[in-house]
């Protein structure tokens, strides 16, 4: 017994060919290669900690209101922008954050810290403190994205 097989018609031809050169041209031109551009490091940024005082004003000002919970911003002035992350409150004190990365990608800027704890033996008293890090850079317009 023999089975015969239709052909395509010319328009599902027609309709897998207009398909096929959308995913080329989406692989080739859009990025959709699984986004590796939106975070392969095109260049590290140099940046300095600053404290409160070395401020605007109005970030100083922003950055006391949030204190009390977890809070990641910035704010940018036109010359400089300022990364600032903070912990909320901690049970004592001896804490920081650390700068692991801070780096350039095609579509944002990306910056990697950590929550350090008191070393072992070190006095930490009893009274909350609240751990803020502050990071002055370059000016870009990419969005920052937090890791």
């Amino acid at each position: 017994m023999a089975v015969r097989m239709k052909r395509p018609g010319k328009r599902v031809l027609a309709l897998l060919g207009i398909l096929a050169v959308f995913a080329a041209g989406c692989i080739g031109f859009t990025g959709c290669r699984g986004g590796s551009g939106d975070t392969e490091k095109i260049r590290d940024l140099e940046f300095t900690v600053t404290g409160e005082g070395e401020v605007p004003q109005a970030l100083a000002e922003l950055i006391g209101k949030k204190r009390e919970k977890p809070f990641k911003l910035t704010y940018a002035d036109g010359q400089d922008m300022y990364i600032v992350i903070g912990e909320g409150p901690q049970t004592g004190g001896g804490y920081s954050i650390t700068v692991k990365e801070l780096y350039l990608t095609e579509n944002s800027v990306v910056i990697r810290t950590e929550l350090l704890g008191p070393e072992k033996g070190e006095a930490t008293g009893t009274d909350p403190s609240y751990p803020v890090l502050i990071v002055k850079t370059e000016f870009l317009e990419e969005p920052v994205v937090f890791q």
